[in-house]
């Protein structure tokens, strides 16, 4: 994706095949606020609350080289992999957080010879008109936590909701997080409930967003 309008026609596409706002969010990298504000400049939703006409502060992170191709894809796995290895011999799981984070979460799975999970987060239901109240669930497909230490896999950190999210769930599995990683992190958050977060890139931004504090 090349610049804004890429985004805003990705929105709109996404916005027309149904997709809840949450679920564009995930999809584009990108807050929920923003999502919001793309698919209202397409005109294909209403406008988002409380977000400014001049656009929301948030930043794209545009990985789909990676993802497209499985090589590539399997040698950024084994990076992320490669920041966990010295987290604890006992971890015998890995989640990783749908969608982007699971085909990551697989190779990292993998290479530290665990088992694998995958966590549905409630943004995914999330859209303007509706509350956000439905919880996120665990696959039944894959393997449960069952009072496990384990691994928490995603592609991106926007607001850190997510990732929040999937620890607690976790825990009140009886599961013990033991570290979290991500390719990209946009708020260079360094733990999540005292659990260790780490990221092959951080992205920071230069300036003030308020200045943005």
């Amino acid at each position: 994706m090349k610049n804004i309008d890429d985004l805003v026609e990705s929105a709109a596409d996404l916005a027309e095949r149904g997709l809840s706002k949450g679920e564009i969010a995930d999809e584009l990298n990108v807050s929920r606020e923003t999502a919001s504000w793309l698919v209202e400049r397409s005109g294909t939703g209403a406008a988002p609350k409380e977000v400014p006409k001049s656009g929301p502060h948030d930043i794209h992170v545009d990985w789909s080289a990676l993802g497209r191709d499985s090589s590539r894809l399997h040698h950024i796995g084994c990076a992320m992999a490669d920041l966990l290895s010295k987290q604890g011999e006992d971890v015998d799981l890995t989640i990783g957080i749908e969608k982007a984070g699971a085909p990551l979460a697989t190779t990292v799975a993998r290479e530290l010879d665990t088992d694998l999970g995958t966590y549905a987060p409630s943004k995914h239901q999330w859209d303007d008109d509706e509350s956000d109240t439905s919880d996120g669930s665990f696959s039944r497909n894959f393997a449960q936590i069952r009072d496990r230490d384990c691994y928490v896999v995603d592609d991106t950190i926007t607001s850190g909701n997510t990732m929040s999210e999937t620890v607690e769930a976790i825990q009140q599995q009886g599961g013990n997080p033991v570290a979290c990683v991500v390719l990209a992190d946009k708020r260079g958050i360094e733990d999540i409930h005292g659990v260790p977060v780490y990221s092959l890139l951080q992205v920071i931004r230069v300036g003030s967003e308020e200045s943005s504090s």
